[in-house]
């Protein structure tokens, strides 16, 4: 029985069973039995474990961390109280929006879409066949007025000569007429101191002779009167005639502007937009067509009012543009507006009734750019973030 397989003991105690493993693999018996001597010893409870204070490195490390974010927290903080920005900002411009003057169809549309334009370039032409109709009407109105006043002028020309011959007349007819009563004076004397020294047909004579010329004197007075008041009536005339002339005048200066405005120009340089006009569409004083965006922009930016107290004109501000994040854009505060956002509202509040809670408000501040980038399309309405540096 000595050649028969050994099979292990598995009902027998627990160092048996580790002895004929052990027998079995002897290399591997020993080192488990290593294995357990060191776990014996490490969770050995009599053993005391060292504390943090103990590991002189570990301690290094975390005091230095300590430190570093200390030094770097206050190098942080002294650096941003130096600034004051917001998120609550956009790019700013005075849009111009063009709309017709008189109405009509429109005849060429000069531009397109995002066109750049300059100052006085023409955009839109309306039809102005009516127009020029009115300022021909116009035209004929002011030479038939001109006519008028030319007449006229000419009709003082010549009522002034006639009264220059009606004054003429009078002197002739007073000196006739003088002429006959001193005759008819002497008539007068001589018959009462000598009766037949003259004779009664003479005196008759000489007596008639003095009533006809005294009657001619006065004649000759109404007619320079006459011609006087013709005189007057003729300037009367002229200044009627140059009043005409001077709304006919008016009438063409109408027609002439009403004709310009069949030609809108642009107003100010800029880039075209919203664009909603095309040829042959009818159009009509007030309508909207189009609208130019000037090359000139600005940062319009709502600071709290916490953060305006070290805030001035012409402090430097670094501006980030959500469209140009990688342009490092410059500017300065140009001014600050004389009051809040909300105050200047279509409804402002009115704190003076009921229950009143304190909001801290946004002031706008504008900000102009140094040198606006040239390869980035800033337009109304892009985000950008100010940061204005205070101290």
């Amino acid at each position: 029985m000595a050649d028969a397989p050994r099979s292990p003991v598995t009902t027998g105690a627990t160092g048996e069973h580790a002895a004929d493993e052990g027998d079995k693999y002897p290399g591997e018996a020993h080192t488990g039995a290593g294995d357990a001597k060191e776990d014996s010893g490490s969770s050995d409870p009599k053993k005391p474990r060292k504390s943090v204070l103990e590991r002189p490195l570990l301690l290094l490390v975390i005091g230095t961390v300590v430190l570093c974010l200390l030094i770097g927290g206050l190098l942080w903080w002294l650096y941003s109280r130096q600034f004051e920005s917001t998120d609550d900002a956009f790019v700013d411009v005075r849009i111009v929006r063009l709309a017709p003057q008189v109405a009509g169809r429109v005849s060429q549309l000069l531009v397109t879409d995002n066109q750049t334009v300059q100052a006085g370039q023409p955009l839109v032409l309306i039809d102005s066949a009516t127009l020029q109709t009115a300022v021909a009407q116009a035209e004929a109105q002011k030479a038939q007025a001109q006519a008028e006043v030319d007449n006229a002028t000419a009709q003082i020309t010549v009522s002034e000569a006639t009264y220059q011959q009606a004054l003429s007349d009078v002197v002739a007819a007073r000196a006739v007429a003088e002429n006959s009563a001193r005759d008819l004076a002497r008539y007068k004397k001589l018959q009462l101191i000598n009766p037949a020294a003259v004779a009664q047909q003479q005196f008759e004579q000489a007596a008639t002779l003095a009533a006809q010329n005294a009657a001619q004197l006065e004649a000759a007075r109404q007619a320079a009167t006459t011609r006087a008041a013709q005189v007057a009536a003729a300037r009367t005339q002229v200044a009627a005639g140059t009043q005409q002339l001077n709304a006919a005048q008016a009438q063409l200066s109408t027609a002439g502007i009403n004709l310009g405005y069949a030609r809108i120009v642009a107003p100010v340089g800029g880039h075209v937009a919203q664009l909603t006009v095309a040829v042959g569409n009818y159009v009509e004083p007030g309508t909207q067509m189009l609208a130019i965006v000037p090359v000139e922009v600005w940062v319009t930016a709502n600071f709290k009012e916490t953060q305006l107290a070290l805030m001035r004109v012409g402090q430097r501000v670094a501006i980030k543009v959500d469209a140009c994040s990688k342009e490092k854009i410059e500017g300065h505060v140009d001014s600050i507006q004389r009051g809040a956002g909300q105050a200047f509202g279509i409804l402002p509040p009115e704190n003076a009734t009921g229950n009143f809670v304190k909001v801290v408000q946004r002031v706008p501040v504008k900000i102009l750019f140094d040198h606006p980038p040239a390869d980035c399309p800033l337009g109304p309405g892009m985000s950008v973030q100010p940061s204005v540096r205070v101290r």
